[in-house]
């Protein structure tokens, strides 16, 4: 895939916007443990349900629960990451988006995607993605980069991208 200058617009810079950037981590990491629980919940919930139907199912539905934790867990990724939000509901509360970089739009399909590869690189090696976010400008981790996204502040992002589309209007 080629990427030119003109098929998305410039990235934050740390230098030059700070404040998408202050306590990324630390509001990532909370995001996460927000996330989990709430997916906690969701897979209780359904296995519950599942365990209580699997009694009038003669045990189908305890079969059916391999399938419908993962569905629910890829259902919360998609409605979340892959809405006009483009954050989860722990991301929201720590006042953080996922933000394509590559020009592509963010929708169902590239946030479950980008789940997929984040639970991926922490399952093979959850150090070396926290440690990668430490030395990249952008604290992005292992795969922001795979993906092509960035995740920012949002509150001071909307401010950002203004400033940078009257600069390009202006031609500087």
């Amino acid at each position: 895939m080629t990427q030119n200058f003109a098929s998305r617009p410039q990235l934050p810079d740390p230098a030059t916007a700070p404040e998408l950037f202050d306590g990324l981590l630390t509001r990532r990491a909370m995001a996460y443990l927000i996330d989990v629980m709430i997916m906690s919940v969701l897979v209780l919930v359904i296995s519950l349900i599942g365990a209580i139907l699997g009694f009038f199912t003669f045990g189908l539905a305890w079969v059916s629960l391999i399938f419908a934790v993962p569905a629910a867990i890829i259902i919360y990724y998609a409605a979340t990451l892959g809405s006009a939000r483009r954050a989860t509901v722990g991301m929201q509360m720590m006042d953080i988006v996922l933000t394509p970089t590559r020009g592509q739009p963010l929708d169902g399909w590239m946030a479950i995607l980008h789940a997929l590869v984040f639970w991926i690189t922490i399952w093979i090696c959850w150090p070396v993605t926290l440690l990668f976010a430490l030395f990249t400008p952008r604290r992005q981790m292992i795969h922001d980069l795979i993906m092509g996204t960035l995740m920012v502040r949002r509150s001071p992002m909307a401010r950002h991208w203004q400033r940078m589309r009257m600069a390009d209007q202006q031609g500087v």
